[in-house]
């Protein structure tokens, strides 16, 4: 593919490429215009991390989804989620037949529990569309023309009128999205923020006693505090790992922890093992207990407010004996046990860094992007989508509605200004 050319390119084949390619290939074959789109990924197979979210089930979205779930700029991000609610999400992948389930959680998958089900659907609904996808087409660099584009790659030179950026930030480099992507939107003017891993499982200290918690989940108040200041407090499920901490509420306050430690500031990150209740409110509940069954043992007595494994491997890590009457434990250990119960400090080294964090935090800022169209506001013509950009959500489909939102609007928005002849930074943003 030497000096061709096409109306549409767009970089990175994964949800939001795929979604904006099959968004824009639809409009111009609706208005019987032959408008080429060419969908270039540099993996031979697209489509990787599709296929490995959600446990191989693929997460598609969430039954509510709101701004709250994200962090960026949140009254744009507020803006481009209107444009394709969940509503439209389970609608759209219903007409590509498609069907979805609600989890108690909210999490909604596709009936089959398959990730293929749902890439493979997006590839065949692109291809009937009339999009060109690309496998193995490494793009190299990107620069302006008078008329638009030249998109250089693995196998020659591309003139596109419209270029679309949906290569994903850091996170699973494997699957394609190694960061180049932000290299790019640089060479073409955009700042970029800094990035670190989020919704990544974080590494203890090897003198704490995770490796005998392997396995067990429980919930936890989790509190995340920046240069002394609290700036998360959050509630879930939390995952012990032979190396650390993971679940839904580490995977979610993990990118406070990574960028704060990025820019070389202080983070610390304490627990409630008894959510909702502080340890001068458990103190009378331990003299109770102490009254009531006072030959009851101490790991025996704390498990009725955490599980078996985890009292009495806090309690040996307190120096504490755990088949000790309750009765007999004396008010020093009593206060110690209370303590780190409502306020365990976790001795955070690390993470499990860009292999196995599932998204990035940081990219693009939305501020430089028109959020009625994606279109860049520095680069007329050029339109950035998914996780590029600065917004990271949590964990539980957020970052695919964010994909499917973006994508589709940046479809739309690219195909209109080409049907309409504007020239790039003038797309039309009523859709129909």
């Amino acid at each position: 593919m030497t000096d061709h050319s096409a109306a549409i390119v767009i970089v990175g084949a994964g949800a939001a490429g795929l979604t904006s390619a099959i968004a824009a290939a639809q409009r111009f074959a609706h208005e019987q215009i032959d408008g080429r789109v060419l969908l270039l990924d540099g993996a031979k197979q697209i489509g990787a991390k599709i296929l490995v979210s959600g446990g191989g089930r693929c997460n598609i979205t969430h039954d509510v989804v709101t701004p709250k779930d994200f962090f960026g700029n949140r009254n744009i991000i507020r803006n481009v989620l209107a444009t394709f609610p969940v509503e439209r999400t389970i609608a759209w992948f219903a007409s590509m037949g498609v069907e979805l389930k609600r989890e108690p959680t909210g999490k909604l998958f596709p009936t089959t529990d398959k990730a293929r089900t749902v890439l493979n659907a997006l590839i065949d609904n692109a291809r009937r569309a009339g999009v060109m996808i690309c496998p193995d087409h490494r793009v190299r660099e990107i620069s302006q023309t008078k008329t638009g584009f030249l998109v250089q790659h693995s196998h020659g030179i591309t003139h596109a009128s419209r270029v679309m950026l949906a290569t994903g930030g850091q996170s699973l480099p494997k699957s394609g999205s190694d960061g180049f992507g932000y290299h790019l939107a640089h060479r073409l003017g955009h700042q970029i923020t800094p990035t670190a891993p989020a919704l990544v499982p974080l590494v203890l200290d090897r003198s704490m006693f995770q490796t005998t918690l392997s396995g067990l989940s429980h919930d936890v108040e989790l509190i995340t505090r920046i240069e002394g200041r609290e700036v998360d407090r959050r509630t879930g499920s939390l995952l012990w790992t032979h190396v650390g901490i993971s679940g839904p509420v580490v995977l979610d306050a993990s990118r406070f922890w990574t960028l704060a430690t990025k820019q070389g500031a202080s983070v610390e990150i304490y627990g409630n093992f008894v959510p909702g209740q502080s340890a001068d409110a458990l103190r009378d509940w331990f003299i109770a207990q102490a009254a009531q069954h006072p030959r009851r043992s101490l790991v025996r007595t704390l498990s009725a407010l955490v599980p078996d494994r985890f009292a009495e491997s806090l309690c040996r890590h307190q120096a504490c004996e755990p088949q000790r009457a309750v009765a007999q434990t004396t008010r020093l250990h009593r206060d110690q046990l209370l303590d780190v119960l409502t306020r365990f400090q976790f001795p955070v080294i690390g993470d499990r860094g860009w292999n196995v964090a599932e998204v990035t935090a940081g990219g693009v800022p939305l501020e430089e992007i028109n959020y009625r169209t994606m279109e860049s506001k520095l680069v007329p013509g050029l339109y950035l989508l998914g996780e590029i950009l600065d917004c990271d959500g949590r964990i539980g489909g957020f970052n695919f509605q964010w994909a499917w939102a973006t994508g589709w609007l940046a479809g739309e928005s690219a195909s209109r200004s080409v049907l309409n002849g504007t020239s790039p930074g003038h797309a039309a943003s009523s859709f129909e």
